[in-house]
């Protein structure tokens, strides 16, 4: 495990005016106000001085017809990673519509969400398909393939569900092409070796730019790597994993080495464990909530249970900690998640204008982030990995 050392010499893109491309736009449409972010202060590391790079990096923008005060990064203080070792950067808070979008929030709310989001420097939005909007080559857009439909071909990683999937997904996006698309879980009726023969095919197709996995063991994701580098194919760029206070030990151990290994970077979801560390399930399961709707009965049961139950105890001891650093507890679990330099970004989840941007207000807390902070929380919580070198040494 290492702290997050912020870089210090990304240059994102000016960003444009968001125009919705999917649908005519909405008359009256209010103006939605979003509290800037400021930027962390500190910067670590670099073989330049601070003074020196800023120099250059204003140099470079002058250049080019722009001023340090246009960059997106600057506007807004988020900060950009690479996707794994691939050349790709994407915001280290993204955007998930897996939940929220297209049954739970109406449309104009889902496009409040992806405009607060993009205005505050995200440029990355997972499963997007209620909204396509802004500059194209400004956004970074993925989708995911498995579940197609009821028929047996309609689902799967078969180079048929592939293909013919990726291609429906784009319909439905109204898109000539996506950034990343996952395949959303392992498929043991499907040799690996057509798995990758068809990834690369849709990349080789201009249908995607990279692609990468979802739920998969890191054992599968090797072995995808080395059918990639035995014919010569393209090999995935990351994995998306379940990541927060109360789910650890594959991003913290296993997908450490892979990253090192074979360049797999880590996008994590669910930073707020589907909402158990927001907080309101402190005194049990409000009405309103996600947990009390039918088809999250398993999220209630969990909630209730005697797991559940510990796992509320520890959140009220984190509360302390959250006070002092000035910031909510979701706003501390968000940062926590970010503060692992594994993680190239998280994908926060929100049916709401207000509850996302407190999520994304932990950019400001992320410089607060110290060893000493994160040796207390890992006390309270008691549930720390240890990797192999951990115990060897």
């Amino acid at each position: 495990m290492h702290l997050y050392k912020p870089p210090c010499t990304d240059i994102p893109l000016h960003k444009p005016n968001m125009q919705k491309s999917s649908e005519a736009p909405l008359k009256g449409k209010r103006q939605i106000t979003v509290p800037k972010i400021c930027p962390p202060a500190t910067c670590w590391g670099g073989k330049l001085s601070g003074a020196v790079e800023l120099k250059q990096l204003e140099k470079f923008l002058h250049m080019h017809g722009l001023s340090l005060q246009e960059t997106v990064k600057s506007e807004t203080g988020m900060i950009y990673r690479n996707l794994g070792k691939s050349g790709l950067r994407v915001s280290c808070l993204g955007l998930g519509t897996w939940v929220t979008f297209g049954g739970q929030i109406s449309d104009e709310v889902a496009e409040q969400l992806m405009t607060i989001a993009y205005e505050s420097g995200v440029n990355l939005f997972d499963t997007a398909e209620v909204y396509a909007a802004g500059k194209r080559s400004s956004l970074v857009i993925t989708t995911k393939l498995y579940w197609g439909g009821k028929a047996e071909t309609e689902r799967g990683l078969s180079r048929k569900h592939i293909i013919e999937g990726l291609k429906a997904s784009l319909q439905r996006l109204q898109l000539e092409y996506v950034d990343v698309v996952f395949a959303n879980r392992p498929d043991n009726n499907t040799p690996m070796e057509e798995i990758v023969r068809a990834m690369t095919h849709v990349i080789n197709q201009g249908m995607a730019m990279y692609w990468g996995t979802s739920r998969w063991s890191a054992m599968e994701i090797m072995e995808a790597y080395s059918v990639a580098r035995q014919f010569n194919m393209i090999p995935p760029v990351c994995e998306q994993a379940e990541y927060h206070l109360f789910q650890r030990e594959k991003v913290e151990v296993q997908l450490p080495e892979l990253y090192h290994k074979i360049g797999v970077g880590a996008m994590t979801w669910s930073p707020l464990a589907c909402g158990i560390i927001s907080g309101k399930y402190g005194n049990g399961v409000p009405e309103s909530s996600r947990a009390s709707l039918k088809c999250y009965q398993w999220l209630k049961e969990k909630i209730v249970s005697e797991e559940g139950r510990k796992q509320q105890i520890k959140l009220k001891d984190l509360s302390p900690v959250a006070e002092r650093l000035g910031c909510t507890l979701p706003q501390l679990a968000v940062a926590w998640c970010l503060r692992n330099e594994g993680v190239s970004s998280v994908l926060l989840g929100s049916s709401n204008p207000e509850q996302l941007i407190e999520n994304l207000g932990a950019i400001r807390v992320l410089p607060k982030m110290t060893s000493h902070i994160v040796n207390e929380i890992d006390n309270i919580l008691g549930n720390k990995p240890y990797s192999k070198k951990d115990y060897r040494s």
